[in-house]
């Protein structure tokens, strides 16, 4: 392969394929994650004559020769490197579980409570940064663009520009993001703020989250101009918690214009479907049909996470088997919470929380023929997945706070057949676009309540006529339409002033 310098350079924290040891030997094997967002990005490398990505992997010895850097790829997606950087397991605690998950994770979910800057190493958080940046730039071209990608590699865009100034560079948020009053607590807000200043593209799922982040440029540093458009097909009748009427589209900071896209990730419908109807899913599908003996399925499906809601959710069901008796033996919650592999106390503790929850609820409530709730803690392949999706009567999906939530949408795309309602937390970004859906505030044992037995209790021709809906603004927003947005945005020329068009300025 060429050593030419590459057109396209991803910087994201996975590696592009799975790697496992078949009979002692290591095989790199594609993702098969259904939510797309890998082979989506692999994807953008169609478009280019040479590809670069950027990934970390541990290892005991970041200074051993045989640590192999740079690997080469050939697939259906093109010719391209992955570019890894050796990472020690110091570095990787202090990196990834104690400054990303421990210090910045809560904040950016609005759980301050759960902020802890003790363990903190900032200077091995810049240091990890800082050797992305390089990596990204000794395989970029001089015009290079540059797709960073979430909030562990804020500080990339900062290093890069110095790097390589006629870059275009542009930074992908995957989690919510907060307003002032939220991520000011940290204590390193304006070099963050100042690194994402320093690309042309900053994007998020939605509008909210783009606001505020216009909104923590502003309280932080001199911003010149807000640049602001409405948001399209906002139904007052149908808006929820996140939404908004108006957007930033640009912000104007030292000269420069830095554009703000909010655009969700969507799913590889095709993908989802073809798999929900596959003879092997529709034989599991019996097999699950056959074993409820006629129960109602509830299913909900997350990480072991404090923010997914799993604890409320437990919670929430509890109750309904207690307001309700009529329901003994009639419904099954199946709750698919995969458990941290970490090690992290704090997720340790989320996951006894959830045992011992479902425990007390089968110990009260349980018959001879019938367990209430069924606890799974490790990942289900998406075929057999699918097939939860599809036998569910109700998919109930209520984190406190989530940046968008993708099991909604593979839930609504693997219903084929038109049945199946959704409960779904106002605090997950994708019910903006989903605001068909039964929202409710997980915050709320009443919103609670009502959202399960409304969905429970919902008549067939509505229950449809909600999915209808939902399927519709899914097939339309595929994740090939949020990759087109980015290369869109990222595509325009370079802006060094503000034009004043027709557009509101705040």
């Amino acid at each position: 392969m060429s050593e030419k310098k590459s057109d396209l350079v991803i910087v994201y924290h996975r590696q592009p394929y799975e790697e496992v040891v078949e009979d002692g030997v290591l095989v790199r094997r594609e993702n098969k994650s259904p939510n797309g967002i890998v082979p989506t990005l692999k994807s953008f490398f169609g478009h280019v004559d040479q590809g670069s990505w950027i990934a970390w992997k541990e290892a005991s010895d970041p200074s051993q020769p045989d640590f192999e850097r740079v690997v080469e790829i050939s697939d259906a997606y093109g010719d391209y490197r992955v570019a890894r950087l050796a990472l020690s397991p110091e570095q990787v605690r202090s990196f990834y579980h104690v400054t990303s998950k421990e210090a910045l994770w809560p904040v950016l979910h609005a759980f301050r409570e759960r902020y802890n800057y003790d363990p903190v190493d900032w200077p091995t958080f810049r240091e990890v940064n800082y050797a992305f940046a390089q990596a990204a730039a000794q395989e970029a071209s001089d015009d290079a663009t540059i797709w960073v990608h979430d909030y562990n590699l804020w500080l990339v865009p900062e290093y890069l520009r110095q790097m390589k100034p006629n870059a275009k560079i542009g930074f992908y948020h995957h989690t919510p993001f907060p307003g002032p009053d939220i991520f000011n607590v940290l204590p390193w807000r304006r070099e963050i703020v100042s690194s994402l200043l320093k690309c042309d593209v900053v994007g998020f799922h939605i509008a909210r989250y783009a606001q505020n982040f216009a909104a923590v440029c502003e309280s932080l540093v001199e911003i010149d101009a807000v640049e602001r458009a409405h948001v399209d097909n906002v139904d007052d009748e149908l808006r929820g918690a996140l939404s908004e009427l108006k957007t930033p589209v640009a912000l104007t900071y030292e000269g420069r214009r830095v554009r703000v896209v909010a655009t969700p990730v969507g799913i590889d419908v095709g993908f989802v479907e073809d798999r929900a109807e596959q003879a092997e899913t529709s034989e599991l599908e019996n097999r699950i049909e056959e074993e409820l003996g006629g129960k109602r399925l509830l299913l909900s499906v997350s990480r072991t996470d404090y923010t997914k809601g799993g604890v409320e959710l437990l919670n929430a069901y509890e109750r309904l088997l207690e307001r309700r008796p009529e329901l003994h033996g009639k419904v099954r919650l199946l709750l698919v919470s995969v458990a941290a592999s970490n090690g992290m106390a704090v997720y340790e503790q989320v996951q006894q929380e959830l045992e011992g929850l479902a425990g007390r609820i089968n110990a009260r409530h349980a018959q001879f023929d019938w367990q209430p709730v069924h606890l799974m803690s490790t990942p289900i392949p998406f075929h057999e997945l699918a097939a939860f999706y599809r036998q569910a009567d109700v998919c109930w999906i209520t984190p406190l706070a989530d940046g968008l939530n993708l099991v909604a949408k593979e839930f609504v795309a693997s219903r084929t057949d038109g049945g199946g309602a959704l409960v779904l937390s106002e605090f997950a970004g994708v019910s903006v676009e989903l605001p068909h859906a039964v929202l409710c505030n997980p915050f709320s044992t009443r919103s609670m309540d009502h959202a399960i037995d409304q969905a429970l209790d919902m008549p067939e021709e509505e229950r449809r006529q909600r999915m209808k809906e939902m399927r519709s603004v899914v097939s339309n927003h595929t994740i090939g339409d949020w990759a087109d947005d980015l290369r869109t945005a990222i595509a325009q020329p370079k802006l060094h002033s503000l034009s004043f068009d027709d557009k509101k300025i705040a």
